[in-house]
């Protein structure tokens, strides 16, 4: 039902995009199965590009310094990355999006060239963080994209201030830690993580190893946070946003349950789930994003 309503909604797919794989990991008895998944199965394109960016500018927020990188012109368009990353996973985006859009791309707190005085990582204060840097660029109604961790900061966003986002996509995001999830939170390290995953991490930390560090202790430490993501199916309904769920039916953290929940949950929404998809399954030449997200976007209010 859900995929008819997506496909009946985006002339670019034909096909019904719900599936599920049978040998996906899709619940929290699995999770050590989910584990090995993690720390075996490659990404098929760098998560991290190397590439020089001319568009950086870094603001003082409170008492941190916080970077982001600004693109193009037109209505704003937020891009959050995922744990670990940095404002360099969207460029393999940004050039077809800041055709249409005003690019906020940015460094969350701890991330890339952003600082984190506290040493602690929350995703309802990378939230307030986004949301203060808007204030400073003068920036009211938006639109945003985030990824796995950054996914999961839009979500605070759009319920603490609702009005503010007219759209957004959540790729790999979920509403509260499954046990799978935490286990991994829990064990990582460095060595434990895929090969890309690592590369993502030595690209993207710009202050090195003891920065690389201290993002692996304020991961592990999510394993034990059940505060920070914990939202309810009634909070989730205070979404004023249209909302585009992107999900893998393999995501070895967050199983095909939470995207269908959140799908059912947030009131405009739309779920794309994508067959085969790892975490964070945007990599992947043949999955259209790019076109699909800017159709998404672009389509007028249905409210």
């Amino acid at each position: 039902m859900a995929g008819e309503r997506l496909s009946a909604r985006f002339s670019l797919h034909s096909q019904v995009w719900v599936q599920l794989k049978g040998d996906a990991p899709k619940t929290s008895s699995s999770y050590m199965q989910a584990i090995d998944h993690y720390e075996k199965c490659p990404m098929k394109t760098m998560y991290a590009p190397q590439q020089a960016s001319a568009h950086g500018h870094t603001v003082q927020i409170n008492d941190m310094e916080m970077y982001y990188e600004e693109y193009g012109a037109g209505k704003p368009l937020v891009l959050l990355h995922g744990f670990g990353g940095c404002a360099q996973n969207w460029h393999p985006f940004t050039a077809k999006l800041s055709e249409r859009y005003r690019l906020i791309v940015v460094d969350l707190r701890g991330h890339g060239y952003s600082t984190n005085p506290d040493n602690r990582f929350t995703h309802r204060e990378a939230a307030a963080d986004v949301f203060l840097l808007l204030d400073r660029l003068g920036i009211g109604h938006f639109s945003a994209m985030g990824m796995s961790t950054g996914g999961m900061a839009l979500l605070h966003m759009a319920t603490s201030q609702p009005k503010r986002i007219d759209s957004m996509v959540l790729i790999s995001a979920t509403s509260y830690f499954p046990d799978q999830a935490r286990a991994i939170m829990r064990r990582a390290s460095l060595g434990t993580m895929p090969q890309d995953v690592q590369d993502m991490y030595l690209a993207c930390a710009k202050r090195g190893d003891e920065q690389i560090r201290e993002l692996i202790s304020q991961f592990n430490a999510l394993h034990e946070n059940y505060d920070d993501m914990n939202f309810t199916a009634q909070s989730l309904s205070t979404i004023t946003a249209r909302t585009l769920v992107v999900h893998g039916d393999r995501d070895n953290f967050f199983p095909v349950e939470i995207p269908v929940s959140l799908y059912r949950s947030i009131p405009d929404s739309s779920l794309w789930i994508i067959p085969g998809g790892d975490h964070v399954p945007i990599y992947d030449s043949t999955i259209p994003l790019t076109p699909t997200a800017m159709q998404f976007l672009d389509e007028p209010d249905s409210k």
